[in-house]
């Protein structure tokens, strides 16, 4: 046992270390692939080795590559820094080592995962009586709402898809706007739609659908099955659709509303920003990430469905086997997974650290930081192509080619960390503040890096 609690030690050790130095550290710098690869390879050892030496080994082989996604300067894939208490937590989930199926399995995770999505609803604006399942990412979410919306628009006029499949179904229709994230697609080719299925909606001029045109797509295509896809946070530039007249539209078409908020619902957690997404209760299921702007691990996500029912029938399945499944759906019921890690502990601390007015505090910094951006880069002479709205920050350095040099310049310098998009038909940077931990002081530095990486020839 004093063997486990060293080993144990050494590891929260180096992950201590680590985490201590994100604020100095290179953000990403040119790695050797390669050299990497090597490192982690080689014939397999016939015999056992020690723990500790596998920690060490690893810890060798893997410092090289790793990218200081979690610190204050990164701004690429709208991602955070996971907070000390989610992070503690997950650490414990996997000392815990639980198997979260059902409150069989392990009655705190299921207990966790109760109590965190209760928060979550209230924080959010989701009516209280929706369903929650603790998902891995965005797409799993997305799939999960995607596929409560197959089931009750089939089950509307009378097609028992679990039972009989798509083959012979009535057509269902699929409307998303243009700017939808590409997780929408990539469902509804899991679930057996397909991409050729979406009914394209134009967007305005800052990504949102635009009310009008939907209108009459609705109007102009046969009423039947209807899945209505809207967005809360735009991947590029964090403009968010007008969900209450969207709903409110659909729904007299007798369709079904999934939003895909995978960070734009956590305007929700803040009275500043709140206004972007209202009417969002009126929605029929809702994909959020937790690893994005609440900042905890990753695999964390949720999935939420304002009929519990119809998220199960969806999603669950019993068998002879599989003590206390069949009840009230809670855990693998409401997911696609069986062997579920313990995920909802990590959400649990998270959101007790912050509370709610952290939780709206953490959203009214980060947007704060994004408009600081603008001005500062707007400032030293750079377009910034969006309107700022949230967290998201889109910056053209004139044409497409100079654009892409500044950002791959930015990106092997190391003091900060942007990506590349195209928008519009333009090559842009695209600057995501998410973290916890970014400063005032964070986002000068960036800026100064960037003008001054932008200004070699």
């Amino acid at each position: 046992m004093e063997e486990l609690n060293r080993l144990f030690r050494l590891a929260a050790d180096h992950a201590a270390d680590y985490r201590r130095s994100l604020p100095e550290r290179p953000v990403g710098v040119p790695v050797d692939q390669d050299a990497l690869t090597k490192a982690f390879s080689g014939p397999l050892p016939a015999a056992p080795s020690p723990a500790e030496e596998v920690l060490a080994d690893l810890v060798a082989a893997a410092e090289p590559g790793l990218v200081a996604s979690a610190g204050p300067r990164y701004f690429g894939f709208v991602v955070g820094g996971a907070l000390p208490a989610a992070t503690a937590a997950d650490i414990l989930a996997a000392g815990w080592d639980q198997v979260a199926f059902n409150a069989v399995t392990s009655p705190a995770a299921i207990a966790a995962e109760a109590a965190a999505g209760t928060w979550l609803k209230e924080l959010l604006g989701i009516p209280a009586s929706a369903s929650v399942g603790f998902v891995t990412g965005g797409q799993a979410a997305n799939t999960a709402g995607l596929a409560a919306a197959r089931h009750q628009v089939l089950a509307d006029v009378g097609w028992d898809v679990e039972r009989r499949g798509l083959l012979g179904a009535p057509p269902i229709r699929v409307i998303a706007g243009e700017e939808r994230h590409a997780t929408i697609d990539r469902s509804l080719r899991l679930l057996g739609l397909g991409v050729d299925v979406v009914e394209p909606v134009p967007a305005g001029p800052n990504g949102a659908i635009d009310l009008v045109s939907l209108r009459e797509v609705l109007r102009a295509g046969p009423a039947g099955p209807t899945i209505v896809c809207l967005q809360a946070g735009n991947v590029n530039t964090g403009g968010c659709d007008e969900l209450r007249e969207a709903c409110e539209l659909v729904h007299r078409h007798g369709g079904w509303v999934h939003v895909d908020g995978a960070f734009g619902l956590w305007a929700g957690a803040s009275p500043a920003t709140r206004h972007l997404v209202d009417g969002l209760e009126l929605a029929d299921s809702w994909a959020c990430d937790g690893h994005k702007w609440l900042n905890l691990p990753y695999d964390s996500a949720f999935a939420f469905c304002s009929r519990p029912e119809v998220q199960a029938a969806a999603m669950s399945y019993t068998a002879a086997y599989l003590v206390g499944s069949g009840g009230v759906p809670v855990g693998a019921d409401l997911t696609a997974e069986s062997s579920r890690r313990a995920r909802g502990f990590a959400v649990w601390a998270g959101l007790r650290e912050l509370g709610r007015d952290g939780v709206a505090a953490l959203v009214d910094r980060c947007c704060a930081l994004a408009r600081r951006f603008a001005e500062g880069l707007t400032a030293a002479g750079f377009e910034v192509a969006n309107e700022v709205v949230l967290n998201q920050v889109l910056v053209g350095f004139g044409d497409d080619a100079r654009t892409d040099r500044v950002v791959a310049a930015v990106q092997a310098d190391g003091t900060c960390w942007a990506g590349g998009t195209t928008w519009r038909g333009r090559r842009l940077m695209r600057i995501a503040v998410s973290n916890a931990t970014t400063t005032e002081a964070d986002v000068d530095r960036s800026i100064a890096t960037i003008t001054r990486l932008a200004d070699l020839p």
